[in-house]
């Protein structure tokens, strides 16, 4: 069974990956890989030009946006304009996959998606997104 889980029919989250996880992802149909977990969080972490590096050589593209402690508006803008330059899925990962749901989430609320129906999608995807709401507005 795949870590990744599907946020949509078009964007997967995961738990930190690994190098050799990138051949499934694109198996998988993934052509954008995001990396939402900052370097150095925790021992033995995979770094991100690791990861970086094995989607290049499988000709995947692949975005930083590290959340170290909080959401920002230039980090939900950087999602949202990840996601609407790729027109293949996306795969995001941070170090649980819940960083990673979050952004996706705050993405699509402010694109308009009704947060009920982004909150299902987490849910649906084993993520509790209920801080959507307060997120949003912390934005601005």
């Amino acid at each position: 069974m795949s870590k990744f889980r599907p946020l949509s029919a078009t964007v997967f989250v995961s738990p930190q990956i690994a190098p050799a996880d990138i051949a499934e992802a694109k198996a998988q149909g993934v052509t954008l890989v995001i990396n939402n977990r900052p370097d150095g969080e925790e021992a033995g972490q995979v770094p991100g030009a690791e990861i970086e590096a094995a989607a290049k050589t499988l000709g995947l593209d692949c975005v930083a946006i590290p959340i170290a402690s909080s959401f920002d508006a230039a980090s939900v803008d950087a999602m949202r304009n990840a996601l609407a330059d790729n027109a293949g899925k996306t795969l995001a990962y941070c170090r649980s996959g819940t960083r990673s749901a979050h952004l996706w989430a705050l993405a699509q609320a402010r694109d308009g998606v009704p947060l009920d129906t982004v909150k299902q999608a987490g849910a649906d995807a084993g993520y509790d997104l209920s801080r959507v709401d307060g997120l949003l507005g912390q934005l601005g």
